[in-house]
């Protein structure tokens, strides 16, 4: 089984980044222990800050993997070509969130993205990460 994860704007940031909101851990750290976790399965990721290059490696993977794991930061709340580009793809998108968007900021409660998504998971850290690819593989069963 083929998974990536695709974060998006600032998330590289991550581990130093409002670590009160986001926590201390980096991506990269994070990736090697997701690996660790699921040694059969094939994890890739990506990162950008930049929309266009999101839409560029959804479509190059969209076709092949068999889960994307989406983390779009603002452009969850904003990007209609994101949207546009989820429907279009074959493989299944879950969409993630580190934080509880929801216990946020008013403008952090609307997804555009979500209605083209298989499902969203929030609120629980980087284990959200962990929880999508969960999904993914329960899906697959």
């Amino acid at each position: 089984m083929k998974i990536i994860i695709i974060n998006g704007p600032n998330l590289n940031l991550l581990g130093t980044r409002e670590p009160d909101i986001y926590g201390h851990t980096t991506m990269e750290d994070y990736i090697q222990s997701l690996r660790k976790q699921h040694p059969r399965i094939d994890i890739d990721y990506y990162q950008s800050n930049h929309e266009g290059s999101l839409i560029d490696k959804l479509q190059e993977v969209g076709f092949s993997y068999d889960g994307i794991v989406l983390n779009a930061g603002a452009y969850t709340h904003t990007s209609v070509a994101l949207l546009d580009c989820i429907r279009s793809l074959k493989t299944p998108v879950v969409e993630v969130h580190i934080s509880n968007v929801h216990a946020r900021e008013e403008f952090r409660n609307h997804s555009m993205i979500s209605p083209a998504c298989l499902g969203v998971i929030a609120g629980f850290g980087m284990d959200s990460y962990s929880l999508a690819v969960e999904a993914l593989l329960n899906r697959g069963k």
